[in-house]
C-alpha cells in the first residue's frame, strides 16, 4: 500500500499497454487521477499528491511514450486524445474505481475533458482543468512543438536541467530540488551515453496526423460535473476569452488565475495546492444523475 510521504511505483496493461503510474495515500481512499502535460510525466505532481495523500488514494500515470510507460508501436493511431481517453477508462476499470476525482496540467486536462464527455462519462465527479481549454492558438502550439518535436542530448544531467529550466520557465516558481527532480524522474539515457528527456518524440504527431484534436467545445458543453479552471496570468495556451468563454458555457467552471507564471501553473505552492484540495473536497453532487 502506498503512503503519504512516499509513491509506490506500479504498472498496469490498458488497452494492450503498459502503463506506470505512481500511487500515493491509502488504497481505501476516495481516489483522484493526476494527468500530467505533453512531454512530462506524473512525477509532475509529487507535491500536489504529497499534501493530498492524506485524504485520497492519489494516481499518477505516465501516459504512453512518456516517462517508464511503453512507446506505442503505432503512434499514429494511439498517440491522439481518444486513445488517452480509452487508456484512462482501462487504467479506472483495472484499478476497479467506480468515480474518481481528476487533476490535469495541459494536455492531461484536455485527457480528463474529453474522457469525462466520453469513455468515463458520469464516472469522473470533480474535475480539475490546469491551463488548457477547448480551443488553442496556433503561436503557443508552435511554441510547445519547437521544444518538444526535437529534443536535445546532452552529456550531462545538470545541462539536461538547465535546459528544463529554460523550457518550462513558465511554469512558475520551483525549488532547486524541485528542478533538479524534474530532470532525474524525466531524463534517458541515449545509446551514445548522452541524456535527453524522456519521452518518444513521436508524440508530436499528434498535432499533424490529427489537427483538430483539441476541438473540444462540443465535448466541453456536454460535461455536468463541477469544474475548476486553473490558469497561468501570463499563459500563452489558455488565452482569457477562452478562459471566460468556459465559465460561461457547459459546466460553467470556477476559474482562477495565478500570478508569476504562464504555461502551465506547476501546482507546488501552497495557493495553488490549497484551491485544488479546497475544489476536490466539495460534496460530489453528481454520483446520481445520468446524463
Amino acid at each position: 500500500m502506498a503512503n503519504a510521504s512516499a509513491p509506490a511505483s506500479r504498472y498496469l496493461r490498458c488497452e494492450g499497454r503498459e502503463l506506470h503510474y505512481t500511487e500515493w495515500g491509502a488504497g481505501d481512499a476516495p481516489a483522484v487521477i493526476m494527468w500530467h502535460g505533453l512531454a512530462r510525466t506524473g512525477r509532475d505532481f509529487d507535491e500536489l499528491a504529497q499534501a493530498l495523500a492524506g485524504d485520497y488514494r492519489v494516481i499518477c500515470p505516465d501516459t504512453i511514450g512518456r516517462g517508464l510507460s511503453q512507446w506505442s508501436p503505432d503512434p499514429v493511431a494511439e498517440y491522439r486524445l481518444d486513445f488517452y481517453a480509452a487508456l484512462a477508462r482501462a487504467l479506472v476499470d483495472g484499478l476497479s474505481l467506480a468515480r474518481v476525482r481528476w487533476v490535469g496540467t495541459s494536455m492531461g486536462g484536455a485527457t480528463g475533458m474529453h474522457a469525462a464527455a466520453t469513455t468515463l462519462r458520469d464516472r469522473i465527479s470533480h474535475l480539475v482543468v490546469n491551463d488548457i481549454g477547448p480551443e488553442l492558438p496556433q503561436p503557443a502550439i508552435q511554441r510547445i512543438l519547437d521544444y518538444v518535436g526535437a529534443p536535445p542530448a546532452f552529456d550531462t544531467v545538470t545541462e539536461l536541467e538547465a535546459w528544463l529550466r529554460a523550457a518550462y520557465k513558465p511554469y512558475g516558481w520551483q525549488s532547486d530540488e524541485q528542478w533538479r527532480r524534474m530532470a532525474e524522474t524525466s531524463m534517458r539515457r541515449l545509446p551514445d551515453g548522452r541524456v535527453t528527456a524522456h519521452y518518444d518524440p513521436a508524440i508530436v504527431g499528434q498535432f499533424s496526423h490529427h489537427p483538430g484534436d483539441y476541438d473540444r467545445w462540443s465535448g466541453y458543453d456536454s460535461l455536468r460535473m463541477p469544474v475548476l479552471l486553473l490558469r497561468g496570468a501570463d499563459s500563452d495556451l489558455l488565452l482569457p476569452d477562452v478562459a471566460e468563454a468556459m465559465t460561461r458555457r457547459g459546466p460553467r467552471a470556477q476559474r482562477i488565475d495565478f500570478p508569476d507564471c504562464g504555461h502551465a501553473p506547476a501546482l507546488n505552492v501552497a495557493p495553488q495546492i490549497d484551491a485544488i484540495r479546497q475544489f476536490l473536497a466539495t460534496p460530489d453532487h453528481t454520483a446520481a444523475v445520468r446524463h
